[in-house]
């Protein structure tokens, strides 16, 4: 049986708490209904009891057939002698066992822990360390990486670490258990409140160690239904998923959770190719897809290379993770007959969404609006002053579904949240007439070349816009006299054509002189590749960008 924890304060511990007069506010206006994550899957299960939930592979699963196994395994923890607060890491790729284990660990008040596949033991150890994490869920191998060995580097560094389930071949750790012994056998549930943090969701930056952001039943609920709705999801959507499972955008913007709640059916993907994606588009007839701009750019490429245009085929793509350019889109929506949905958000909260009947120009050169009147939006500058309709500055944002703290960063919370309770989001946009927010770049990713400052994403835009260029990525390199330059990074489109980098350089250079930009924003060098790096999220990393430039000692 399930173990009682005689004292829930430790479920709070390192937390930073919404204020009591926002608690009431959001349960007046009925944005947090008091419902757990683990009550609202059974819900689910019990409304939707034999839809298919779930396509891994060649495994089906109704939504009872999930429950079951849900509950399964939640025995299997209770027997291991798991309880209330305690904390599990999972790291699995886009696999059922994902939602199985997450759903599980929900159902005796564990608290789960987002790990992305690729992380590596420095980020896993990581985050056990900071929870105490008790047990870490992996597989045996993924895209050619032993997470065994990972396991093992974990269990040497981390005190709190009792236990490792592997799925597939568990090698010296548990296997993943049978569910067909557990499956009659009951738990008795938790003694939690839905404001009581349920699982913690990571950042995205692509420097430094994650850090661990706490959501919230009742927060998190509220984005998941709101976010359904603006994406009108029904028990017809059929979503494939080939982003990372574990990501706040594929949990919950609208995600393999919003699609919960309506109902709809979920496929996989291990593999995020467009030859792997557009079979089963074709195969399972999916509706949904939800795309970093990298993957829509490369699926798009495929396309242009002679693959069958399946965008026509979808009722909506779904683009966010990143600023989209605007060409993409205009070639998405225009060129491939694709009904576009931009997507601008954070697992910290704010997510916004252009809507379905916004004008076209809207869809293609803005990131929507807010999901909820009650997002509290202010663009500042650099002295926290307020600036007026269409001018760029830094974002700040409260509300419903966002946090107030990362998890035990004291420190890093005294620079990320404003003393009345506002996120600080790093990121320099614009709201139009309209109301929708223009990403124009990151704060931290600004480029001070002699004192001008360059948003790195507006020089993006243009190079962009260049029908030669797949993409794009402007970073920062030392320079003695300037301080910094840039380097902007190209991923060519060759067309049979193999002209000399310095020729091509000359022509983007112009390129962007001839746009109009500020002579100082044209890049000082660029450099051409045939793929880019990417973070786990999926963005572009330039952090190994840079490090190119050192290696290459060009800095």
């Amino acid at each position: 049986m399930f173990k009682q924890a005689t004292n829930a304060q430790h479920l709070w511990d390192g937390i930073v708490q919404y204020p009591p007069e926002f608690v009431e506010k959001y349960i007046a206006k009925g944005y947090w209904q008091g419902q757990t994550l683990s009550d609202f899957f059974i819900e689910c299960a019990e409304k939707y009891s034999q839809n298919t939930a779930l396509i891994c592979g060649a495994r089906q699963f109704s939504y009872a057939d999930l429950q079951q196994r849900i509950d399964a395994f939640a025995v299997y923890l209770s027997k291991q002698g798991y309880q209330l607060g305690d904390s599990v890491v999972i790291q699995l790729p886009n696999i059922a066992e994902f939602f199985i284990a997450y759903f599980g660990a929900l159902r005796i008040g564990m608290r789960p822990i987002m790990s992305l596949p690729a992380h590596r033991h420095i980020e896993v150890s990581h985050f056990i360390g900071q929870t105490n994490a008790k047990l870490y869920i992996c597989a045996d191998k993924f895209m050619g990486f032993d997470y065994r060995r990972l396991a093992h580097e974990c269990l040497k560094r981390c005190e709190s670490l009792q236990r490792v389930i592997v799925v597939g071949d568990a090698g010296d750790f548990d296997a993943w258990p049978e569910m067909d012994q557990l499956q009659m056998q009951r738990i008795v549930p938790p003694q939690l409140t839905a404001r009581h943090v349920a699982f913690f969701q990571l950042s995205g930056g692509s420097t430094g160690t994650p850090k661990l952001i706490p959501r919230t039943h009742d927060d998190y609920l509220y984005s998941v239904r709101a976010s359904a709705d603006i994406c009108e999801l029904n028990q017809r959507t059929k979503m494939l998923m080939v982003l990372p499972v574990a990501h706040n955008f594929s949990m919950s913007s609208a995600g393999s959770l919003g699609l919960f709640y309506a109902g709809g059916t979920l496929v996989l993907s291990q593999d995020p190719s467009a030859a792997t994606c557009f079979a089963l588009i074709k195969k399972h007839g999916i509706s949904y897809v939800a795309l970093v701009p990298a993957l829509a750019a490369s699926w798009a490429e495929a396309v242009q290379k002679g693959q069958e245009n399946i965008f026509p085929r979808l009722a909506v793509l779904q683009v966010g993770g990143a600023r989209l350019a605007d060409a993409l889109a205009r070639q998405l929506t225009e060129q491939y007959q694709c009904r576009l949905q931009q997507v601008f958000g954070m697992a910290e909260g704010l997510v916004n969404y252009t809507r379905y009947d916004d004008d076209i120009e809207q869809i293609i050169s803005t990131q929507g609006s807010r999901i909820s009147a009650d997002d509290e939006i202010k663009v500042v500058d650099d002295e926290d002053q307020e600036l007026p309709i269409g001018e760029v500055g830094h974002l700040l944002t409260r509300g419903p579904y966002t946090i107030r703290g990362y998890y035990n960063a004291p420190e890093h919370n005294r620079n990320a949240f404003t003393v009345d309770g506002f996120y600080r989001t790093g990121d320099l946009v614009r709201i139009n007439a309209e109301g929708n927010i223009i990403v124009e770049g990151r704060s931290k990713d600004q480029i001070n070349r002699g004192g001008e400052k360059i948003a790195t994403e507006e020089v993006e835009q243009v190079l962009n816009q260049h029908p030669q260029v797949i993409q794009s990525a402007l970073v920062s390199m030392p320079d003695s006299m300037l301080g910094e330059k840039s380097c902007a990074y190209i991923q060519w489109r060759m067309d049979g054509q193999d002209p000399s980098q310095t020729r091509l350089s000359m022509q983007l250079r112009q390129y962007v002189q001839h746009y109009g930009l500020a002579t100082y924003k044209i890049p000082d060098h660029i450099e051409f590749v045939e793929e880019m790096p990417y973070t786990a999220l999926g963005k572009i990393d330039k952090k190994a960008l840079r490090q190119r430039l050192a290696a290459a000692h060009i800095l």
